[in-house]
């Protein structure tokens, strides 16, 4: 039986062990919830997953969306994009946050998978490290949705605001989140879950309306009111 954690500074520290069996609790309620969850954002290949991924940061992938079919249609490639002048890819993506940067970072992007991969989006995380806009996010991202690939997990502010609610880590960034999620998860656990609690995030944790009392995680979680 997984023990309830008190929000309040009096309860008892939660074990690890205690915390590691809270972990796969949720894992399994969200596996039930969201049994085929799967990337939002709209792709046909490694290459426009990518550019997609790097398109939505600090954006939503709905925003993405509406403007990935014009520039997919006229820069599908590397090679295209490579070519591409920033300011007309700027035109096309300019509804979406700090779109001059995202767009000096698509054209390089594309460079560098044309010059240092031979046109084809590498499948190795130090690799997709190394494109321009491409952080550890992005490529976990790639890795499972373009390759099949399970590295690690994507921490977007859905899997840090939910990590912390959850009191899985009280860590104040996405890479140090996410080594407190991998610690705390079983690697068959990892590959599902930034779909699975983005969806969540979106749909019952939400930041500034979070719905508790049509929570299912609600007996698992040390900030809900049920605890309070």
């Amino acid at each position: 039986m997984i023990p309830l954690i008190g929000a309040t500074s009096g309860m008892a520290k939660e074990s690890k062990k205690a915390k590691r069996e809270r972990a796969l609790a949720v894992a399994a309620r969200m596996n039930e919830r969201y049994p085929q969850a799967e990337c939002a954002l709209h792709f046909h290949d490694p290459f426009t997953l990518t550019i997609a991924v790097l398109l939505s940061a600090q954006t939503t992938d709905v925003a993405v969306n509406k403007v990935t079919p014009e520039l997919f249609g006229r820069w599908p490639d590397p090679a295209a994009m490579a070519e591409a002048d920033p300011l007309a890819i700027e035109e096309v993506i300019r509804s979406i946050g700090f779109y001059r940067v995202k767009a000096r970072n698509c054209v390089a992007c594309a460079q560098m998978i044309l010059a240092d991969y031979g046109g084809e989006v590498p499948a190795r995380m130090e690799d997709l490290q190394r494109l321009p806009g491409v952080g550890r996010k992005t490529a976990n991202i790639v890795l499972n949705n373009a390759f099949g690939i399970v590295e690690g997990i994507a921490v977007d502010t859905h899997v840090l605001r939910i990590a912390h609610a959850l009191r899985f880590s009280d860590a104040d960034t996405p890479s140090k989140v996410e080594q407190d999620l991998l610690d705390l998860y079983p690697r068959a656990c990892w590959g599902p879950i930034n779909h699975q609690w983005v969806l969540f995030g979106r749909e019952v944790c939400i930041a500034r309306r979070p719905k508790c009392g049509e929570c299912p995680l609600s007996d698992l979680c040390p900030i809900s009111p049920l605890h309070c």
